[in-house]
Formats: C-alpha cells, sequence, structure tokens
C-alpha cells in the first residue's frame, strides 16, 4: 500500500532517502499518530525501512477504517443481479471524486469532480474540475483524460448545451465553452446567481431535461435569492422549499415542485421523482406552477413517499466505526429520555443518491422504467419499479420480486459510493463511484469520533462503472455523430427506442429552432405510432408557436394515459377547448382525471366552480384532488362553497374530507383578508343549529385564524384576538362571531 502512496529516490552520496509526498496524500490525510511520525522523519532523517515499519505497527494498533482497493479488486467485491455485469469505465488518475457523466450529440464523455467535499472551499479557491474522458484504443476503457475546466466550487452537474457544458456550481449556474478547439472553456458565462451554498450535500445540482423542454434541477428546497445573469437586477425569485426550473431557449425560469437533494429524475411523460436521504424515492405530484395560480395555499409541499417497502435495505458491508458509536449513544440517550425510538446504524437507507429513471434500449424490456439509486452509506444500488396506484393519481415503487432478499448490486467494499447515474447513447447504465474512505458531513459526527477520521482521504480515486445485460450477443459502442445529421434526421430520431438518442435529438431541435422541418413535426405528431415520439414533437411545436389545435384533440383522443395527460397540459394554450378538459376529470384513469382538474382551474368561472362541487362527491377524500380544486380561483373561493351547499347538500353529512376542505378553504380566505367573503364563510359554517355540525365550525375557525396570522401585525385588534384563541375549545360558534368584529 504504501509504495502507491509514496515515491522515493536515495541520495547515493548521503544514503539518505528524499521522501516524495503525492499531492493528495501529504502528512495531513494520515491518522493522527501516522503524521506525527512522518513529520518527525522527514526533519530527523529516519531511515525509511524503520519509518514503514513504526507506521504499519502503529496502523496494525488503531485502524478502525480500511484502506482503498484497487479499481479491479473493487470491481470484483459487487454482488449484481444475474443477468447483468459491471466493466470499468474510467478510473484514477484519469478521474478522481466523479460526481456527473454526460455524453453530447458525439458520444463524447464529460465527467464532473467534486474534490472540494464535504468542506466549503474559500471565496475563489473551488478545486472542481471538468474531465474530458477519451478511449484512445477503442477497448471501451477511459485510457485518457483532459481538463475541460477547472476552480469551481462544489461542482456537481453538467448538462451538454449549444456545444458547450451548464454546470451547477453553487452559488452559481453557468455556461462553459471552448471556441478555440484547445480541449479548454475559454468561454464561463453566469447563467443564474443566488443559490444556496453552505452544505455540499444540499445544493444545486441535477440538471434534467424533460419532455416539456424545461431544464429541470434540485435546490432540495433550499433558501436563495435567485437572479439570471444577464439581469441582475431582476426581482430575486426566494427559492425557499422548492426546486428550479429553467428554459435558455426562452429566457425563463421559475421555481418547481419537490425537495429533490442529490437525485432526480424525469420519466417519459414528465412525471418527476427523487431522492432524499432516507426517503430514496419521492413524487412531486402537482407542478408547482398550478400551486401559484392565486397564491393563497397554506402549502406548497406536494411531496409523495411511493415506496412499498421504506427504509430496509440489504446491506452487505458492516456500518463503518463511527456510524456504529455514534448509534450506540444515540440509542443510550433515546432510552434514557425514555423514548420510543430506535436509530439504526446499517441496513436503512440514510444515503439515498442519484435516483435515475432508466429509458435506454440496451436492457431487457423488463427494466425499462425502472428508477436505479444509490445508497452511498449503504454501498449499493437499488431498483424500483414503477406501478400506477390504482386508486391514486400517483405511482406505487415497489422492489422486483427477484430482489426481495437483495439489492439490485451491492458491494463489500466500503469505499463504494455510488453517487449517480447516467444512460448512455449505447443504452447501457453508467454508473458513478465517489470512492471515498468517508462520505458524511463532519457536523453530524461527534468531535471525539472525528479525530480519527481524515474526511479528504481518497481524494485522488474515483470510478465510474458500465452495467450492461450479461448474455448479449454484441457489445455496443459510443460512437455517434449526431452533429453531423440533418434537422429532418433529428426529428426522426425522436422516435429512436433509447431515450438519450430522443432527448439529445430534442435538445438539438431546441438548440436550432430556425433549422427545425416543421411539417415533418406535426406529421410526427399526428400519425407516428410511437407516443413518445409524438409527445416530443407536440412540445416541440408548442414551443415553436405551430402547435395547432386539432393536434391536441386527437392527442385527448389517445389511449395512452401518458400522452394524454401532457396533451391536457397543451389544451391549457386553447379556450376552445374547456368543454373537452372538463370531460376529462371524470376520466377513469386517476393520473389523468387528477391532470384535467389541475387544467381546467386556469378557467376561473361559476361553470368550473360546479364541475369542482361535483367531483368533490366523487373524489374528495383523496388529498391530491382537494389540492387541484383549491390551487384554483374557481375552486378556492365562496363560489363553489355555494354550489357544494346548493347541489350537493354538503353541510348535511359530516366527513372527514368535508372538515378539512373547509379547513383549507377558510384558510385561503383568512390569508386573502376580505371581511365580506370571511363574513359570508362564518355565515355558512354556523347557519345550521348550533349544537350540530361542530366540525365545520372548528374547522372554520382554525383555518381562518391560521389565514388571518398574516394580517395580525397590521391589526392590533386581530393579533390580541388570535392571542387569547383556544381553537380547541368547542364553542367556535361563538368564537366565529366574535372574530368578525375585530377584522
Amino acid at each position: 500500500m504504501m509504495n502507491r502512496l509514496i515515491g522515493f529516490t536515495r541520495d547515493n552520496t548521503s544514503h539518505h532517502v528524499n521522501i516524495k509526498m503525492r499531492a493528495a496524500m501529504q502528512p495531513k490525510n494520515l491518522p493522527n499518530k501516522q503524521h506525527l511520525l512522518m513529520k518527525y522523519a522527514t526533519t530527523n532523517l529516519i531511515p525509511l525501512y524503520v519509518l514503514l515499519f513504526i507506521i504499519f505497527l502503529s496502523a496494525c494498533k488503531d485502524k478502525k477504517y480500511p484502506d482503498p482497493l484497487s479499481p479491479e479488486a473493487s470491481l470484483a467485491t459487487f454482488d449484481i443481479h444475474e443477468d447483468f455485469v459491471v466493466e470499468l469505465f474510467a478510473a484514477e488518475p484519469h478521474i478522481w471524486d466523479p460526481v456527473d457523466l454526460v455524453f453530447d450529440e458525439d458520444g463524447n464523455a464529460y465527467a464532473v469532480e467534486m474534490p472540494d467535499y464535504p468542506y466549503k472551499p474559500e471565496e475563489g479557491k473551488g478545486k472542481g474540475r471538468i474531465k474530458r474522458l477519451l478511449d484512445t484504443d477503442g477497448d471501451g476503457t477511459i485510457d485518457r483524460s483532459s481538463v475541460f475546466a477547472e476552480g469551481l466550487p462544489d461542482a456537481t452537474s453538467l448538462f451538454p448545451w449549444k456545444g458547450g457544458l451548464l454546470v451547477t456550481s453553487a452559488p452559481h449556474i453557468y455556461y462553459l465553452k471552448d471556441t478555440n478547439g484547445d480541449g479548454k472553456a475559454d468561454v464561463k458565462e453566469v447563467l443564474f446567481s443566488g443559490f444556496f451554498d453552505n452544505n455540499s450535500e444540499a445544493q444545486i445540482t441535477n440538471l434534467r431535461l424533460g419532455v416539456d423542454n424545461w431544464i429541470y434541477a434540485a435546490n432540495n428546497g433550499q433558501p436563495g435569492e435567485v437572479t439570471p445573469g444577464k439581469r441582475p437586477d431582476a426581482t430575486p425569485l426566494n427559492m425557499r422549499g422548492a426546486d428550479f426550473r429553467f428554459r435558455l431557449d426562452k429566457d425563463a425560469f421559475e421555481l418547481e415542485s419537490g425537495t429533490a437533494q442529490f437525485g432526480q429524475t424525469l420519466d417519459d411523460w414528465g412525471n418527476k421523482f427523487f431522492t432524499q436521504n432516507t426517503l430514496h424515492i419521492q413524487q412531486a405530484v402537482i407542478p408547482r406552477r398550478y400551486l401559484e395560480r392565486h397564491g393563497y395555499l397554506s402549502s406548497m409541499s406536494v411531496n409523495q413517499n411511493i415506496s412499498d417497502h421504506d427504509f430496509a435495505m440489504h446491506q452487505l458491508t458492516p456500518p463503518p466505526y463511527w456510524r456504529a458509536e455514534r448509534t450506540r449513544r444515540r440509542n443510550i440517550q433515546f432510552q434514557e429520555q425514555n423514548l420510543e425510538r430506535v436509530e439504526h446504524a446499517d441496513k436503512y437507507f440514510t444515503g439515498a443518491s442519484g435516483g435515475t429513471y432508466y429509458h435506454g434500449d440496451a436492457f431487457p424490456e423488463a427494466f425499462y422504467g425502472n428508477i436505479f439509486t444509490g445508497d452511498v452509506a449503504g454501498n449499493l444500488v437499488h431498483r424500483d419499479i414503477l406501478v400506477a396506484d390504482k386508486e391514486k393519481p400517483t405511482f406505487i415503487a415497489q422492489r422486483a420480486p427477484e430482489e426481495n432478499n437483495r439489492e439490485f448490486l451491492a458491494s463489500t467494499d466500503p469505499w463504494f459510493r455510488p453517487v449517480g447515474f447516467t444512460v448512455g447513447p449505447d443504452g447501457y447504465l453508467y454508473m458513478i463511484d465517489f470512492y471515498r474512505q468517508h462520505i458524511e458531513t463532519p457536523v453530524s459526527i461527534p468531535d471525539d469520533l472525528k479525530e480519527e477520521m481524515d474526511f479528504m482521504y481518497g481524494e485522488n480515486h474515483g470510478r465510474i462503472y458500465r452495467i450492461r445485460p450479461k448474455n448479449e450477443t454484441e457489445k455496443r459502442d459510443l460512437n455517434v455523430n449526431l452533429s453531423e445529421l440533418k434537422p429532418t434526421e433529428w426529428v426522426n430520431l425522436l422516435s429512436h427506442q433509447n431515450g438519450w438518442w430522443r432527448s439529445t435529438a430534442q435538445r438539438l431541435l431546441l438548440e436550432n429552432p430556425g433549422s427545425v422541418d416543421v411539417p415533418a413535426l406535426k406529421a410526427m405528431a399526428t400519425e407516428e405510432k410511437d407516443e413518445k415520439a409524438r409527445l416530443h414533437a407536440l412540445y416541440l411545436l408548442e414551443t415553436l408557436g405551430a402547435l395547432e389545435e386539432d393536434m391536441v384533440k386527437k392527442a385527448l383522443e389517445s389511449e395512452h394515459k401518458g400522452l394524454q395527460r401532457n396533451a391536457l397540459m397543451l389544451a391549457e394554450n386553447f379556450p376552445s377547448l374547456e368543454a373537452v378538459i372538463a370531460a376529462k376529470t371524470k376520466a377513469p384513469d386517476a393520473q389523468v382525471a387528477l391532470q384535467a382538474v389541475l387544467s381546467l382551474g386556469q378557467y376561473d368561472n361559476q361553470n368550473t366552480a360546479d364541475n369542482f362541487a361535483a367531483l368533490l362527491q366523487e373524489k374528495g377524500e383523496d388529498r391530491w384532488f382537494r389540492t387541484a380544486v383549491l390551487s384554483s380561483k374557481a375552486g378556492s373561493d365562496l363560489r363553489i362553497l355555494q354550489s357544494l351547499q346548493k347541489n350537493h347538500d354538503f353541510f348535511e353529512h359530516e366527513a372527514d374530507w368535508k372538515s378539512a376542505f373547509i379547513k383549507d378553504i377558510a384558510c385561503i380566505l383568512g390569508t386573502k383578508g376580505e371581511k365580506s367573503e370571511i363574513s359570508q364563510l362564518v355565515s355558512m359554517v354556523t347557519a345550521s343549529d348550533e349544537q350540530s355540525n361542530t366540525n365545520w365550525k372548528a374547522s372554520g375557525l382554525e383555518g381562518l385564524t391560521s389565514g388571518l396570522k398574516h394580517h395580525e401585525e397590521s391589526n392590533p385588534r386581530l393579533k390580541a384576538f388570535l392571542s387569547a384563541l383556544d381553537t380547541s375549545e368547542r364553542n367556535a360558534n361563538d368564537r366565529l362571531k366574535e372574530l368578525l368584529t375585530v377584522l
């Protein structure tokens, strides 16, 4: 091991050893005792063999954490699904600390390195690099690399764009490009600034192109005041509680639903799934643009944990010493405090990362649409099969039957850190391995345990692997040249079976709108049998201003649920399709029906309120349908309550969902603060006999007081009333009437 870390030469005259440590393995990277020994040796000229023997004895005595394995030895520790094999694609010295990999339109591989982790780099001293990875002999393994860009703090994610690369490097998103052909970026443009940059595990990352032509980025819901680089004086976008999306072809950017940490992925139909440490797969059920229509919703959280197997995973490695010891201490504290709580040191998701939707064409058909997620603490790769919930407008993530007692891939090497994945032009799944001894933020570890840990040990390691089917007859390669094709050929590629080809063709068409063959796109949108290709064509036509109503109507008639959902979104561009959208709210498929409710909410009229009132009688128990209704103007004011009362005897029979709906709509009206609307609401919920329907009154009071808190600073009487109010008391009737006197 020491031969790999230390290079040395003998001085023939003095016979002293001149020790040359590698830059990444300076004495500071050794455990404390070995660090002191090395320092003493280099100043007192201890012979090398004596020094090595002393360090060996010290290491044997104190070692709590194993050293790295070679790429070949680590590869041998993988236990993978019996139908697949893993191959080494790239490793040190060509790649260190990789966290993302992309292939441009000509198959060139670019990886971003994050050597700053886990520390925040000093201003102007970021060490992040973007590497171009080269296979010069065509054997499928990287044998050369070059630096495309460097000096990037906390660089985490890449996306090809107009011959260059977008890179997330908090607090910025940059555009980098090589314009003189020397292989290095000489253009560095700030596209957006102001993202959170105080935790490398929760910063802007995961650039992904959606089928709707927006580029999505994970923000983990972190605060930030984001402005575009070309318009720094623009009103900042407050990022708290949201993710981010933008369009460079339309100069647009906005908040997006979800709080993705290090891992977000979009399926072929625009559904968004993401990871957050212990929650390995969540769904963002409703897009943010609908939730912001009137600005008064009490909550913007639409995250849904869709796993039916929750936290357990099948880990092959024991927990590292620090985690086992920290867990032991915490469990003692829980017992001493009589808390019914137990912390687990292993076999439970704690470092879920890089969830990726597989849309390639190299794997067997059963694997298409599966989501692969790494757990960097468990040293494994988990696979989820997505199944539409038959009753609700969400998905269910299930284990494959053959993986009930194992993972798709698990390693016995504790340095294996699968942080992310990408699908290549060859259809294979590429796995990015950060490969470090420790992968945890130091702030969460007790000080005495940190004394024996070097969080930078391993910073000169990193691997990228290729996962492919075991029994394929011919191995594929990465030789592609999409940049040399004509725009008509790009259109044809929208029907390719490999999602990488589809999305790359989509991107090239977005980058070159003036050269797009619009008639070819129209033909694909209406005549193509592949629904995925039709959807790409429809969204590109919308971008070009060439989308026609008849095309959308035809897509709405499709039997494919994903195409129907997106056609409803596109139908929002055509006011004459209101009745068609309204009819789809009764669709048997819950996801289609939910989107129809969201799209119908674009219409602010009594017909919409009446439609929503009728819908709630059937679907009111589902929180997502209630939220969709409440997100609209017509479904969040007195019109819908009046329709419910007049047409559906809403207040005659109690139900939990009705109480929840009244509370939510009361909160909205309270937040708006219009006294006339609040008075009418109070009249409606107090009109019944005082001894009955207590739930309506209590729910109305709770919702109103929650919303009115937004106005208490400007109304001292209201503030005093709310401060003294006990919303749990049963006499809500009197409190509601008293409330009206202080508005």
